[in-house]
């Protein structure tokens, strides 16, 4: 039996429209309600979004930005097994970045699932029914006596059947289907949702193609760089153009005016070379002076002193307050309390940030690898005085991104340049220094937690004094508070306090935005909660849990807490993990759970502590909860092995952003290290499944892996890890 989309909800305003495909076959047009941009509120086209050729071979078109999580193949698969063909029918092209024919498209928060679960699955159905509709027809019987399978519409009680392509004319000179009345699959009958498929593009990558933002080439096309100011917002004083201009290669030499918005323009003065080598090398020549601003003061150790000065003294503002906290900790019968910290991190996607440009007759062509190609029109448009109908964006695939290609200032930077140059291509090229040291960074935060015990060694008041990174007395992106931090809503007397630094360092979300920081503050303090009070960390989770349930909605969340859900991927990673079983000598298993972007995470690191001090993580466990459905096993097994990397490389690599003098310190990978295959443990992942919707999973399984892992260590050595990254030097286990 099927399941018959019901009359409200995502179906209520849908428009399917049907044409013919050139050279015969089916197109077909969807306007969807679920797709609305953020703009206009209204349902976006998701354009030719299915072609079925006369010879039945199916084009399928990726709306999303595809940025190595792999969505666009996996929302083609969704489309695919509700059309109900074989996946190697299937072929799958890139959209155009355009928000107004293909709806929202940006690749962030683990929104692609959730958001495109529902309307991918009805725009399969709907291209199905129309092709039932036209078999019946044709054949003169019901409709309901045609079934489908593999792009063939059969017809039991003849024996009849035609391919797709064969009917496929027919199909679009039909009315388009009622959206109300589509059925979709039981999925018990899914074929290809739920089987482990390959990327549909990583053939491509293999054989090396060009089809990442850095491989543009076009025909003319110069190569440019960018210098600008070390310090966050300085201006230019003074440049030599000549001398830049006498380097062999060198075509022009340009100046870019800031506009007080770091993802818009800052000041900077553009070399255009015949390749990126001599204009890189030309840089030199430039002797640029710049006025450092009031950027030069700020450093990491000025942060450090301005936080504990902070943390010593009275919150600024307080986020959330349940219950007597004061009173409840005045009268506690023991408290603990303890300060965390953590830097600024950099994405350092192994692309570098680039994008190509070609403005001639008054319009703008961009080749542009971003997570929001709709909000870079927008700021390229503001910035040059163009309208944004004069603005096409290509969107090849991404080199990673992990949020810092939510901004767009090198689109916009490459816009800018091109504008000054007509009828030439331009393509701007980071070097690697510049991406680790114009970055805009996970933000830096420290932390003041106070627990507060009962007689019984219950913990009965918990409190946080969070100072975070502001502008405008407002935290910088990336920098907010989350308020379904656990304990909330479980514990009687709670307090989230809040204080700020003004800063002038850009910031943005980095993978797991927030999340990514404040679990390993939270969890690895509540592990400290759990040993004050005689128990371990799961026990103390699960206490706190109590029955399964839905939670009230949190105050500055969007999305409600169940317990349940929670306490089942926590249950499912302690078996997985054998916790009650203790590893070799000198090694100890450390837990954390976390629920952030919809998903619900616990793990279990093994950390093994050399007596140098060394720390090797030979093994780690993973279960998750995102709903009834993970469309593609091996995408997400790459996911969250991916995330659980990252993790452990942001902990134990060394990774850590500081300034001096308002300079990044950092300029490559040796001073910026990323995790490397040798010595990467082995991840063992098991997935809940749930009467949920599926949900997304670019950033839940990085959340736990930082505190599970330090929380490894202080069971293994004593030392409790309060600052990251985790300072092995004198770091020795007990003999």
């Amino acid at each position: 039996m099927g399941h018959v989309l019901p009359e409200t909800g995502i179906g209520r305003r849908a428009f399917l429209k049907t044409s013919l495909l050139v050279g015969g076959g089916l197109l077909i047009d969807v306007t969807l309600p679920g797709l609305a941009t953020a703009d206009d509120g209204q349902g976006g086209t998701l354009g030719a979004f299915i072609a079925i050729a006369p010879d039945g071979r199916v084009t399928i078109t990726g709306k999303n930005p595809e940025i190595g999580q792999g969505i666009k193949t996996s929302l083609s698969m969704i489309i695919a097994d509700e059309l109900d063909v074989d996946w190697d029918q299937v072929t799958v092209v890139q959209a155009m970045a355009d928000q107004a024919v293909y709806g929202t498209q940006m690749a962030g928060g683990s929104q692609a699932t959730p958001t495109n679960w529902m309307p991918m699955r009805q725009i399969g159905a709907a291209a199905r029914a129309l092709l039932v509709a036209a078999a019946a027809q044709r054949w003169g019987v019901p409709a309901d006596s045609v079934t489908t399978r593999s792009g063939r519409l059969l017809h039991a009680a003849s024996g009849r059947s035609l391919g797709y392509g064969e009917i496929a004319s027919a199909a679009a000179a039909l009315p388009a289907p009622d959206p109300k009345t589509l059925t979709l699959k039981d999925p018990a009958a899914f074929r290809i949702i739920g089987q482990p498929t390959g990327g549909c593009d990583s053939p491509r990558v293999v054989r090396g193609e060009p089809i990442f933002g850095i491989d543009t080439r076009l025909p003319n096309m110069l190569y440019a760089v960018l210098e600008r100011s070390p310090v966050f917002g300085g201006t230019l004083k003074s440049a030599n153009a000549e001398a830049a201009l006498a380097r062999p290669g060198v075509k022009h030499v340009v100046t870019v005016k800031g506009n007080g918005r770091p993802e818009s323009l800052v000041d900077g003065v553009a070399i255009l070379a015949t390749n990126w080598w001599l204009a890189n090398q030309a840089r030199d020549a430039l002797q640029a002076e710049w006025d450092d601003g009031a950027g030069a003061a700020q450093s990491t150790e000025a942060y450090d002193a301005q936080a504990k000065a902070l943390l010593d003294g009275k919150p600024q503002g307080e986020n959330y307050r349940a219950g007597d906290v004061d009173g409840a900790l005045a009268g506690a019968a023991r408290r603990i309390s303890a300060d965390y910290a953590y830097p600024f991190l950099s994405h350092a996607p192994l692309e570098p940030q680039n994008c190509t440009a070609l403005f001639q007759d008054g319009k703008l062509e961009l080749w542009a690898p971003t997570q929001m190609p709709e909000r870079g029109r927008g700021l390229v448009a503001d910035a040059l005085g163009l309208k944004p109908d004069a603005i096409t964006m290509h969107m090849p695939r991404i080199g990673g991104g992990f949020g810092r290609r939510l901004m767009n200032d090198y689109v916009v930077q490459a816009a800018a340049i091109a504008q000054q140059v007509p009828g030439t291509p331009v393509k701007l090229l980071w070097s690697r220094t510049e991406d680790i040291q114009h970055d805009f960074y996970r933000p830096a935060g420290w932390h003041r937690f106070t627990a507060g015990f009962d007689a019984d060694n219950k913990p009965v008041a918990f409190s946080n004094h969070f100072v975070t990174l502001t502008k405008g007395g407002k935290p910088t992106s990336g920098g907010e508070f989350d308020f379904q931090e656990l304990p909330a809503l479980l514990v009687p007397n709670l307090l989230f306090a809040q204080s700020g630094i003004d800063s002038v360092v850009p910031t943005c979300p980095m993978r797991a935005p927030r999340s990514n920081a404040l679990a390993w503050a939270f969890q690895s303090f509540l592990d400290e909660v759990a040993v004050a009070a005689g128990t371990d960390l799961p026990g103390l989770t699960l206490g706190l849990l109590g029955e399964p349930r839905l939670l009230p909605l949190r105050e500055g969340s969007r999305t409600p807490f169940h317990t349940g859900r929670a306490r089942g991927v926590i249950e499912k990673v302690l078996a997985m993990a054998d916790w009650t079983t203790k590893p070799a000598a000198g090694s100890a298993k450390g837990f954390a759970f976390y629920f952030c972007h919809q998903g619900y995470f616990a793990e279990v690191v093994e950390a093994a502590v050399a007596q140098d001090g060394t720390v090797r993580v030979p093994r780690v466990w993973v279960a998750g909860d995102i709903g009834s459905q993970v469309v593609n096993p091996s995408g997400a097994l790459n996911q969250v092995r991916g995330s659980v990397i990252d993790g452990l490389g942001q902990a134990l690599g060394g990774l850590a952003i500081r300034l001096t003098g308002g300079r990044v310190e950092q300029e490559n990978f040796d001073t910026y290290p990323l995790p490397r295959t040798p010595g990467l443990p082995e991840i063992e992942v098991e997935f809940v499944t749930t009467e949920f919707p599926p949900t997304g999973l670019g950033e839940p399984a990085l959340p736990p892996v930082i505190p599970a892992l330090c929380n490894a260590i202080f069971t293994a050595t004593g030392k409790r890890i309060r600052q990251l990254p985790i300072d092995t030097a004198g770091f020795k286990r007990p003999a």
